[in-house]
């Protein structure tokens, strides 16, 4: 009979959940394996290999896992039943809360965690920087939208606006990181929401 080999001894979804947070918390580099082993329930290195492969492969799906909860902050993007000009600041304002809530590490995974590493890891920088390429395509489409539906003049430049809520849009990470409260990110959100009254209004 062929051997099934020992049941594993610990939550995988849960541990998923703590290299997560631990990514999260550190980043990419400086997280260890000896510390993402220990946060996951101080599995043995034989169980992180059998269960993810890699660290390289758990921060993969830790960034799935994040796009599929924390990160969902951004879908409002895509809300067709949202004016184009609604969905931009309930995203801006739903993203602050999030990144300023006590309950998990500060700011964005998809922004922090990858941003600095080595070139030796710029495969992992682009993992992040695809996500949040998909992020800002769906800004710029809800801009495009705003357009074609007359909320926008023709003469807008989309991709100059998308510009502009996208690098605000990422700057809260930084912001929440350094502890500035959701309350002053809130009050800069309706500052930066008239860029898009200015905009509507003809040149």
């Amino acid at each position: 009979m062929a051997r099934t080999g020992r049941p594993r001894i610990f939550d995988r979804d849960e541990a998923l959940l703590q290299a997560m947070m631990l990514f999260w918390e550190q980043g990419f580099e400086a997280t260890s394996l000896l510390q993402l082993r220990a946060v996951m329930g101080d599995i043995s290195a034989a169980s992180f290999y059998a269960a993810f492969e890699s660290k390289e492969a758990l921060y993969k799906e830790a960034v799935e896992r994040y796009m599929g909860s924390f990160g969902r902050v951004t879908e409002s993007f895509s809300d067709l039943t949202l004016s184009p000009r609604e969905a931009i600041e309930t995203t801006l304002r739903s993203t602050a809360k999030m990144q300023t809530d006590s309950t998990h590490p500060s700011g964005c995974l998809i922004v922090l965690s990858a941003s600095t590493c080595s070139s030796k890891n710029n495969h992992i920088r682009d993992i992040t920087a695809e996500k949040r390429k998909l992020t800002r395509n769906r800004l710029q489409a809800c801009i495009q939208r705003a357009v074609e539906i007359g909320h926008l003049p023709a003469s807008t430049n989309v991709s100059m606006l998308t510009t502009v809520f996208d690098t605000f849009m990422q700057g809260i990470s930084t912001q929440a990181r350094d502890g500035v409260p959701y309350a002053t990110l809130d009050r800069a959100i309706t500052e930066i929401m008239g860029i898009w009254d200015l905009a509507q209004q003809p040149a």
